[in-house]
């Protein structure tokens, strides 16, 4: 970790998997993303279960971002999304049933037949 949000006694923390970290890496070298961009990972509402996962890359760090880096990728979380995402690990998988980013997310009470949206 390499930034906090002044939270004291929380433990907040994305992990980024080695296979995720490759292909978040790989999207940035196919689409010419500088390198000064880093990965924003957040939720949204919307989606079948009330909230929808967020990932893209973004030129602005905002100030109350808790900012990580796993695998040589640096990667940030605005607060409200971190409430619902600490403890999620972010994989990629690209196996028989599909391609895609995986979110791990321990705090989900409940997801969509499509894994792109949850409730907590």
């Amino acid at each position: 970790m390499i930034g906090n949000v002044e939270q004291p006694n929380v433990k907040e923390e994305i992990v980024l998997t080695e296979k995720a970290a490759a292909q978040v890496l790989k999207i940035r070298a196919e689409n010419n993303i500088p390198a000064e961009q880093t990965l924003r990972i957040g939720v949204k509402g919307g989606g079948c279960s009330g909230l929808s996962y967020m990932l893209g890359f973004d030129a602005e760090i905002k100030p109350n971002d808790q900012l990580f880096e796993m695998h040589g990728v640096k990667f940030c979380v605005d607060p409200k999304s971190l409430f619902f995402i600490s403890g999620t690990v972010l994989d990629y998988q690209d196996g028989l049933n599909g391609k895609g980013f995986v979110f791990n997310n321990p705090k989900a009470a409940r997801t969509c037949g499509c894994g792109n949206s949850f409730s907590a």
